[in-house]
């Protein structure tokens, strides 16, 4: 009868394989080198042929040992995943969290539709909105966390990211080049008056306003279709556009911070949940050395 291939031979298999040595592999193992000796023997008579040829030091794999490899990996790395998610107690729920629009359609839907489908007993909703409304939801407890900007580097919270703004042109229409050069700019917006169109103003880029919108998903449009430059977070410039660099003339508009805030009221095991794919989402921006605040003109 043959030995099923379980869990444990499949351990000490891939522990010989990958330190070339059955005495090595015990001690990764907290085992003893004959009990090492006696699984690998027990599974090479399962399989009826030889997996390893012994050498005066150590062993090496056989070809039918080298085809074993990967399927004893998945095997390996498929019972280590079930073993987490076994222990793993489920997320239930309501998480209310509140995005940037910036984010709304770059960074985030992807985690935050993996988040709900991993975690069936969590409702979550997202609330797409400016700095001033995310602050007054949390304080309305009509949101669990919010993710902001602080270009001020005023606010307290947990850093996620810093995420330069730029400007940001179409490679196929080349706006930049216009003069006077066609901006996106923000309705009413202290940030984009004191930021983007007084550092245009600084480097004395002769512009007007071409385009004018209440969300970054505006600007994007706008730059797509070639109807103005406009200042985005690097993370976000959109395929078949490029960032304005200093050779082009353009400075970067601000080296905002993106925070992670709080309902004071109190937390549960979902929204850490939340907290936790939030800040895993932000990780691969990092933070960047040059990065500032910027002081205003």
């Amino acid at each position: 009868m043959s030995v099923p291939l379980d869990s444990d031979l499949m351990r000490s298999f891939l522990a010989v394989a990958d330190s070339g040595s059955v005495t090595v592999a015990a001690a990764r193992l907290f085992r003893t080198q004959s009990a090492v000796s006696l699984q690998i023997k027990r599974l090479e008579d399962s399989l009826g042929q030889p997996l390893f040829t012994r050498q005066a030091r150590g062993v090496s794999l056989t070809p039918r040992g080298e085809q074993l490899v990967p399927y004893a990996r998945k095997v390996v790395a498929l019972l280590d995943q079930a073993a987490v998610a076994l222990r793993e107690k489920p997320l239930v729920g309501p998480v209310r969290v509140g995005i940037p629009d910036e984010y709304s359609g770059t960074v985030l839907p992807r985690a935050l539709a993996a988040f709900d489908e991993r975690h069936e007993g969590v409702q979550v909703s997202v609330r797409v909105d400016h700095l001033t409304q995310q602050i007054k939801a949390l304080a309305t407890d009509e949101i669990d966390l919010a993710v902001i900007y602080d270009w001020d580097y005023v606010q307290e919270g947990e850093i996620l990211c810093i995420d330069p703004t730029v400007w940001v042109t179409s490679i196929t229409h080349q706006q930049h080049l216009r003069r006077p050069v066609p901006v996106a700019v923000y309705f009413k917006s202290d940030w984009s008056r004191e930021f983007a169109e007084a550092g245009l103003t600084r480097q004395r880029i002769d512009w007007r306003p071409a385009w004018s919108c209440d969300m970054a998903g505006g600007f994007r449009v706008a730059v797509n279709n070639g109807m103005a430059v406009a200042p985005l977070s690097r993370s976000t410039i959109p395929a078949g556009c490029r960032e304005l660099t200093a050779e082009d003339g353009f400075p970067i508009v601000d080296y905002a911070r993106v925070i992670l805030l709080r309902n004071p009221r109190g937390t549960s095991p979902a929204v850490e949940g939340m907290a936790a794919m939030l800040r895993e989402a932000f990780a691969p921006l990092g933070m960047q050395q040059e990065a500032l605040p910027v002081v205003r003109a």
